[in-house]
């Protein structure tokens, strides 16, 4: 059997309790090197064999693996965060479909929310955003034209932007000539929950200044809009007094 893990967003103790025991019970991990904190294999049990992916191919991985299968052995793929972001997981799940064997996926803490809890933040503010755009930059991996920066900054929610700290410039320009003004609310997140975890508040415009003079090239996350500096808002319908829920009759004022 082979369980997908995810390795939550930095700190240790933030892998989930059912991700934990796999990892206690596991004959073989296979880790995404350095985006996975080290202290998680601590929880493996003497003898586990341990690989590091980033030094590894899909090919490479899958060739552990299918050597586990065959010696009934139980496999973690523990991947950073939660797998289903940027994690490469349907291309190894449709190779083990291919050859019947047996898979899970178990959930953890993506960096996107251990961002906001480093910064107290809220991304769903009543009357100031809704709604949570993710995506990155196109490097060498592209992006479909559809999704490109521009055509998401026009919606004006807010934005969580991956792995694209080494092009600010171009982030921030796309950003503006997608219709968030200069001056709109950011912030630079570096390895959220991670003991060495820093945070940035600055703005659309001064993202690339920032990560420069605090020397941030990689292992980062941009958060764009007004939740960043908790604009104004409007309070929550679900706990005011004068609102009707399933579980409480609201008060009408006099």
């Amino acid at each position: 059997m082979i369980h997908f893990v995810g390795a939550g967003s930095g700190a240790a103790d933030l892998i989930t309790l059912r991700g934990k025991k796999f990892l206690e019970d596991a004959d073989v991990v296979i880790y995404a090197g350095s985006l996975v904190n080290p202290q998680l294999l601590e929880y493996t049990k003497p003898g586990c064999a341990i690989y590091n992916s980033a030094k590894m191919t899909l090919e490479e991985v899958l060739e552990v693996m299918f050597q586990a299968e065959k010696e009934e052995k139980m496999t973690v793929r523990l991947h950073t965060g939660d797998p289903c972001l940027y994690g490469a997981i349907r291309e190894q799940m449709d190779v083990l479909d291919e050859k019947k064997i047996a898979y899970d996926y178990c959930p953890g803490v993506s960096s996107f929310c251990g961002a906001a809890s480093a910064l107290d933040l809220e991304y769903t503010l009543p009357n100031v955003s809704q709604s949570v755009i993710i995506t990155r930059m196109a490097g060498r991996t592209p992006v479909p034209p559809k999704e490109s920066i521009e055509s998401f900054a026009a919606h004006q929610a807010t934005m969580v932007v991956f792995l694209s700290t080494g092009m600010l410039e171009e982030l921030s320009g796309r950003l503006i000539e997608g219709g968030y003004k200069p001056d709109t609310p950011a912030a630079i997140v570096y390895k959220a929950t991670w003991e060495d975890e820093k945070t940035f508040v600055c703005t659309v415009d001064t993202l690339a200044q920032t990560a420069r003079e605090n020397n941030i090239t990689k292992t980062a996350l941009m958060i764009i809009g007004d939740v960043v500096a908790h604009h104004s808002y409007d309070r929550s319908k679900l706990y005011d007094p004068e609102f009707t829920t399933e579980f409480r009759e609201g008060n009408s004022r006099q």
